[in-house]
C-alpha cells in the first residue's frame, strides 16, 4: 500500500461554520495547568483578552476561573498577569 502524499491527505482542524469551534473540546492536550490565586487577582482581565482558546471564565468584568474543556494549557494568562496571579502546574498534580 502506497503511502498518501500531502496533497491527498484532508486538511484537519478546519472549522468551517460559525460557532463550530466548541465542539472540540481540547483541553485533553494539557501538560500544564492554570492555577488562580485569588487572593492576587486586581481582574485587569489580560488574561482574557490573550487566551487564544477564550477559557477564561469571566463574569461582569472579573476573573472567575478556567473552562478547562478547552484551556491546552500554554501559559499566556499567566505571563501576561501582571501580579502573578496565575500559576502553571503540571497536570499530573490534578491526577486522581
Amino acid at each position: 500500500m502506497a503511502l498518501k502524499g500531502w496533497k491527498d491527505i484532508p486538511i484537519g482542524g478546519v472549522i468551517d461554520e460559525p460557532g463550530k469551534a466548541r465542539e472540540y473540546k481540547t483541553g485533553t492536550w494539557r501538560v500544564l495547568r492554570p492555577v488562580l490565586h485569588e487572593d492576587k487577582c486586581i481582574h485587569c482581565m489580560f488574561c482574557w483578552l490573550y487566551c487564544p482558546d477564550l477559557a477564561i471564565v469571566q463574569e461582569q468584568g472579573k476573573m472567575k476561573g478556567f473552562n478547562f474543556d478547552y484551556c491546552k494549557g500554554c501559559g499566556l494568562c499567566a505571563n501576561v498577569c501582571p501580579t502573578k496571579a496565575i500559576e502553571m502546574k503540571p497536570e499530573t498534580e490534578f491526577l486522581k
